[in-house]
Parts: structure tokens; sequence; C-alpha cells
């Protein structure tokens, strides 16, 4: 089975690769809107645990859209789960047998819902899997302590090749970074740095 998992360079869906890892062949998606370059902080993350990796480029209209949903919003949940729906969707049309994320149980977005997945499923004709669905945060850190080495630090600060930075940047330049700010609150991200030896 060929799986392609939409990848950002965070323990999240470096783990869902590595639980997809034995049952076929795992490329990592490493997806842009044409913003930044930072899809290949997750190239370079990917290709540290041992992945090949395939950047992905997504509509740049629905970049500027979720972020014009974001500021009009006040938070940033609903144009974050626009985008995740979208890359779902649009590599869902590529030329792999399954599609993953790392998607967790207790994450509030993004996620596909049943139906969505469903729907991904009948037209495209290929398999939508998210391993970590059934997980809580408690026991993925534990795994991912056990399998790999990481960076953690605030949002900003790490480089990662996630929707969010390249969100950020079209908001800092359309508003200001202290919009950004008051957008997004503050929270913990992740990068890979490789395989535990």
């Amino acid at each position: 089975m060929d799986v392609g998992v939409l990848y950002s360079g965070g323990k999240d869906s470096t783990l869902a690769a590595l639980l997809l890892e034995p049952f076929g062949n795992v490329t990592l998606l490493c997806c842009t809107f044409g913003v930044t370059n930072d899809y290949e902080h997750a190239q370079e993350a990917g290709s540290s645990v041992g992945f090949e990796t395939q950047r992905v480029d997504l509509d740049s209209g629905v970049a500027t859209a979720a972020a014009e949903q974001i500021v009009d919003d006040g938070y940033p949940r609903n144009g974050i789960q626009t985008i995740h729906e979208h890359a779902v969707e649009h590599v869902a049309d590529l030329a792999f047998d399954a599609v993953a994320d790392g998607t967790r149980r207790d994450d509030r977005v993004p996620t596909i819902s049943r139906p969505l997945a469903q729907s991904v499923e009948d037209r495209y004709d290929v398999s939508y899997l998210a391993p970590l669905a059934g997980i809580g945060r408690k026991a993925i850190d534990s795994m991912v302590e056990a399998k790999l080495r990481t960076e953690t630090g605030p949002s900003p600060e790490i480089p990662k090749g996630d929707y969010e930075a390249e969100v950020r940047t079209l908001i800092a330049a359309e508003y200001s970074d202290n919009r950004v700010e008051d957008l997004f609150p503050e929270h913990t991200q992740s990068r890979v740095r490789g395989r535990q030896k």
C-alpha cells in the first residue's frame, strides 16, 4: 500500500508515519501555498527520520480565504479547519492508495469528520487513515519519547512546515505582527530531529 501522510515536521504527523511504516510505502507530503518556504522545514524533518518527502502545492486562494476568515472570526480554528480539509481533498487526488494525517483523539482542530472521510474515500477511491485518532496526548508523548528526538518551543519559534506558518505570514503582511499575536493563542509546537538511536 502506498500511503501519503500530510506532514508538518512535528511529532504527531511523524508518529503517524511510523505507525503506518510496517504496512507499505510511506511518503511524507509537505504542503505549501507558495507563501513561504516553510515546507522545507518539514522536508528536513522527514529526511531526518528516513522517509521520502514530496512537496505538494495547495491552492493559494484557500490560504487567503482562511486568513480572512481567521481575522473575521478573531480566532484560527475555522480557518485552519478549512485549510486541512482542502489539503486532505487535494492529496486524495494524488497517486496514493491511502492518505493519512496526524490528528489525535483530543485535537479540536484540525479534524476530519466521519462523513467527510467517507466522502473522500468514495469520490477519490482512496482510504483515509488517522492512526492517532484513538490516542490521547499522554500516550502519544510516551510513544514519541521512545522513538523520536524532538525539539519543542513556542509556535512562532519552532521551524515547521504546517499551515499555520503561512497563514500567519499572510495576516502579518495584510495587518501586522501584533494582529497575528492577538489571533493565535500561545501554544507549544514540536519539530522532529531524528529517530532515537
